[in-house]
C-alpha cells in the first residue's frame, strides 16, 4: 500500500527540500521504492537539488492536461523516482489546480512511499499538498517565529484531517536563543522526529547537487536523515544509528 507523505511548513527556507531529497535517498538505501514530487509549482527547486534542472515533461504539463503523470516520472541516478516541476517563467500559464489531487493519486501503486515537497506558506498549493497526503512532516527551525508558523501548519492539518507524523527541527546550532526541544513539543503538541544540527556538509551537498546522505554519509546531518528514514520505515533507530554515536564523535573532525 502506497503512503503519501507531504513535507511542509508555513515558513520558507527551513529546509523542506533538503529533507525530502535526503529522506528519499535514505529510504531508497533501505530498499524502499520512492517517488518524490515537486508540489511547489509556483517556485519549484526540487530538481535543482538533484542536479537536473530541466526535464522535457513536468508536473506543470500534467496540471495542464498535456500528459499523464506517468510520463513525468523520471529515475534519478540515486534510485529515486522524481516528478519535477518546470522552472520556466511562464510555466504557470494554463495550470489547473483542480487536477492536483487526481494526478497524484494516479501514482498510487507505483511506489512504497510518495513524498511531496510542498510550497511554503499555507496558500492554495500548500493546502492541496496537505489535503492529498496520508501524513505530513513539518520542517521548522528552532526559533520562535519559525515554530509559530509550524503551529499554523499543525492547525491546518488538524482542520483538514491529515495526520501529523511529527516535526523535523532543522539547523540546530545549540545557541541560548534557540527554543528547547521540550518547549517546541509543548507548543506544537506533536513529537519531534529528529533535530538536524547545523552542518557545513549540507550546503556542500546542495552545491554538489547530491543528497548529503550520499555525499557525506557519516556526517552529523546525514546520520539524522538516516534516523528519520528508519522512523518512517518503522524500524529501530537505536540499532543502526544511535549505537554509532561514539564512533561518529571520534571521527567527526574528519568529515
Amino acid at each position: 500500500m502506497t503512503r503519501i507523505i507531504t513535507v511542509t511548513g508555513a515558513k520558507g527556507g527551513t529546509g523542506k527540500t533538503t529533507t525530502v531529497t535526503n529522506l528519499a535517498s535514505a529510504l531508497v538505501k533501505k530498499g524502499k521504492k520512492v517517488i518524490i514530487l515537486d508540489a511547489n509549482v509556483t517556485t519549484p527547486n526540487l530538481s535543482l537539488h538533484l542536479g537536473i534542472p530541466f526535464y522535457p515533461m513536468t508536473f506543470h504539463d500534467v496540471l495542464k492536461s498535456k500528459i499523464s503523470i506517468d510520463e513525468a516520472v523520471y529515475t534519478h541516478s540515486s534510485g529515486i523516482k522524481i516528478v519535477p516541476a518546470s522552472l520556466a517563467s511562464d510555466a504557470m500559464n494554463g495550470v489547473k489546480f483542480e487536477k492536483f489531487e487526481s494526478a497524484i493519486l494516479n501514482l498510487l501503486g507505483q511506489a512504497d512511499i510518495i513524498i511531496l515537497d510542498a510550497a511554503a506558506g499555507l496558500g492554495r498549493e500548500a493546502r492541496a499538498a496537505i489535503d492529498v497526503a496520508d501524513e505530513i512532516i513539518i520542517v521548522t527551525n528552532p526559533e520562535l517565529p519559525a515554530v509559530t508558523d509550524a503551529l499554523k501548519t499543525v492547525k491546518v492539518a488538524e482542520e483538514i484531517g491529515t495526520k501529523v507524523l511529527g516535526v523535523v527541527v532543522n539547523r540546530v546550532r545549540g545557541h541560548d536563543y534557540e527554543m528547547a526541544r521540550k518547549d517546541i513539543e509543548d507548543m506544537l503538541e506533536v513529537p519531534i522526529l529528529i533535530e538536524v544540527p547545523e552542518d557545513r556538509a549540507v550546503p556542500q551537498s546542495i552545491y554538489e547537487k547530491t543528497p548529503v546522505v550520499n555525499l557525506k554519509p557519516r556526517s552529523k546531518s546525514a546520520l539524522k536523515f538516516k534516523e528519520l528514514a528508519l522512523i518512517i520505515a518503522g524500524e529501530k533507530v537505536e540499532q543502526e544509528i544511535r549505537e554509532k554515536g561514539w564512533l561518529e564523535k571520534f571521527f567527526g573532525w574528519m568529515m
